[in-house]
C-alpha cells in the first residue's frame, strides 16, 4: 500500500502564511495600529473586505479565516471592553449577527455556526484592543490535519470570491 503524504498546492496561501508568523499585537497596519479602526476613517484606509457598514459597526469578512465566510462584526470606536458599548451599538450588532447568519445560511448553507468574541488576550483575542464578534460557518468534516500538523488552513476558495458571493445578501 502506497502511504505517500499527498501535496496539495495553493500558492495564493504563501502571502498569508508568511503574514502570519507577525504577531498581530505588534504588527503595524496601515494609518494606525489597529486595521479595523483603518476602516472607519474617512475615506477608509481598508475597507476591501466590507460586506456592509451601519451607523455604529460593520461587518468584514476575516482576513485570516478558519472557515470559507468567516465575518467579523466590529464597532467603528476602538474599544477594548464590551462594557463600554451603549445597548443601542449591542442591539446593532445583534442585528448584524443575525444578518450575517442569514446571508451565510442563503449562499453557503452551512451545517452550523460558532459565534462568539474573544475578550482579552488571555480568552484569545489576536486583537485585544478593539472588541469584534467572529461569526463562523461550520460543515461537518470542516476539521482537517493540516492546522495541527502544519500549522496552515486551506480554504477552497479566495477571499475575493466569498465576498462576491456574500456582498449580494447585504446590499
Amino acid at each position: 500500500m502506497n502511504r505517500r503524504l499527498k501535496q496539495i498546492w495553493a500558492p495564493w496561501r504563501f502571502k498569508y502564511v508568511m503574514n502570519n508568523e507577525i504577531s498581530t499585537e505588534t504588527k503595524e497596519f496601515a494609518g494606525t495600529n489597529c486595521f479595523l479602526c483603518d476602516i472607519s476613517t474617512d475615506p477608509p484606509i481598508q475597507d476591501d473586505l466590507v460586506l456592509h457598514k451601519s451607523e455604529n459597526s460593520f461587518i468584514i469578512l476575516n482576513k485570516y479565516p478558519y472557515t470559507p465566510g468567516h465575518i467579523l462584526i466590529s464597532p467603528y470606536a476602538h474599544q477594548s471592553d464590551i462594557l463600554e458599548s451603549t445597548e443601542e451599538e449591542l442591539l446593532e450588532r445583534a442585528v448584524l449577527v443575525n444578518r450575517s447568519i442569514n446571508a451565510l445560511t442563503r449562499e453557503y448553507n452551512p451545517d452550523g455556526f460558532n459565534i462568539g468574541m474573544n475578550l482579552g488576550s488571555m480568552a484569545g483575542a489576536g486583537l485585544p484592543g478593539h472588541l469584534h464578534i467572529h461569526v463562523v460557518p461550520r460543515w461537518g468534516g470542516d476539521t482537517n490535519f493540516m492546522p495541527v500538523i502544519s500549522e496552515v488552513k486551506v480554504l477552497p476558495e479566495t477571499l475575493l470570491v466569498t465576498k462576491s458571493r456574500l456582498l449580494p445578501h447585504f446590499n
